[in-house]
């Protein structure tokens, strides 16, 4: 079965990137043949403040005839034309955001080829304009979606969609490349060696909660004044207002913020120097930092929102931290060093890993989207 695969490609930055960058050798190997569609512009210069849009340690590229400007409606149309004379049986869409609905729209009317799409989020972490009327758009555009975790597959069925879905979930993702030990991770992060050290990872969006995690580790440092806090991402905002809590509560000898998109090849050092990644999300459909982090071998502290307690398993790959706020949140990370040697995490991040395989995601993903090319799903 010959697939297209539209999507965010490396060497462009984030998760959705990363991750079709790993499912195409999925789906290769489960004997597909994929036809990657890239995109060369997500975002206009200046929602980009400066930043680089690829990342500088990212050393796959995907090579490809086809590039898409998401800025450009005339760019949709061009590569439209150009993927029906490749003849691909089912076009398969990343998705991630309504700015994605007249896309996929353009894509399906244009190309005629059934169209599937891979479901990362159906709304917005942050809510758009005109968000259910795309919502709709996007329903009345595609032939089928695959989710990958069970809150997205509810926030579908909510929305009155009747198109075949196929619930799947996101693979754990393996490290690449060479893993310092712990200690030398440590050294080079300049962290020391006996302290129990936080990982917060990835870009910095309200959503994500890091406003709550000083007054955490105020609290928790009370009790263990051996924990660190490694915040490592791209803040989208409030980056000044972070730095001035943590001065504020007196910790800047407990926190180190390594502020920018962390490069692929720089990956590895901060998980490896972690005891923990920590989640202290307000909402959530799922996390990609949480296959990142198992992949690692690093088990997960995560408030209970959306699907993250699914993801984790409390108490064999992490800790669900059943209430909101800074005082609970604390508490979660004291109990879980308080327990960690009496939890059998080591058993329960090779079951996650086993279970999380992007083999048997590409097997499942594979079957479906045959089904839909042929209209029987």
């Amino acid at each position: 079965m010959r697939i297209a695969l539209v999507s965010p490609f490396p060497p462009l930055k984030g998760g959705i990137a990363r991750f079709s960058g790993l499912l195409l050798p999925a789906l290769e190997a489960a004997g597909c043949e994929v036809l990657p569609v890239p995109f060369r512009r997500l975002y206009p210069r200046w929602l980009l403040k400066g930043r680089p849009a690829s990342d500088p340690g990212q050393a796959d590229t995907i090579s490809s005839p086809f590039t898409l400007d998401l800025m450009n409606p005339l760019s949709w149309l061009s590569t439209a034309r150009a993927v029906v004379k490749r003849k691909p049986e089912v076009l398969l869409v990343a998705y991630w955001s309504g700015l994605l609905a007249p896309l996929c729209a353009v894509l399906r009317a244009v190309t005629g080829i059934r169209t599937v799409v891979l479901l990362h989020n159906f709304a917005a972490h942050e809510q758009l304009p005109a968000e259910r009327l795309l919502q709709r758009l996007l329903l009345a555009s595609t032939d089928g979606f695959i989710t990958l975790s069970d809150s997205v597959r509810q926030d579908l069925a909510a929305s009155g969609n009747r198109k075949p879905v196929r619930g799947l979930f996101h693979p754990v993702d393996e490290p690449r490349g060479y893993a310092p030990s712990k200690s030398d991770a440590r050294v080079g992060i300049g962290l020391p060696a006996a302290s129990k050290v936080l990982l917060f990872f990835g870009y910095v969006r309200r959503y994500k909660g890091l406003d709550v995690l000083p007054e955490a580790m105020s609290i928790a440092l009370r009790h263990d004044p051996s924990l660190r806090l490694v915040v490592a991402g791209e803040f989208i905002s409030g980056e000044g207002r972070f730095r001035a809590e943590v001065e504020r509560l007196g910790i800047a000898g407990s926190v180190t913020l390594l502020p920018g998109y962390v490069p692929a090849d720089r990956v590895a050092t901060l998980f490896a120097a972690a005891d923990a990644v920590v989640l202290p999300y307000r909402s959530a459909t799922q996390s990609g930092v949480v296959p990142l982090a198992f992949g690692h071998g690093v088990p997960v502290i995560a408030c209970d929102v959306g699907a993250l307690s699914t993801q984790v398993a409390h108490g064999r790959s992490g800790w669900i931290v059943g209430r909101p706020g800074a005082e609970a949140l604390a508490e979660g990370i004291l109990e879980f060093f308080r327990c960690r040697e009496a939890m059998p995490l080591r058993e329960g991040l090779d079951e996650a890993r086993r279970a999380n395989s992007w083999e048997s995601l590409a097997s499942e993903a594979a079957s479906f989207l045959e089904s839909c090319s042929r209209g029987a799903a």
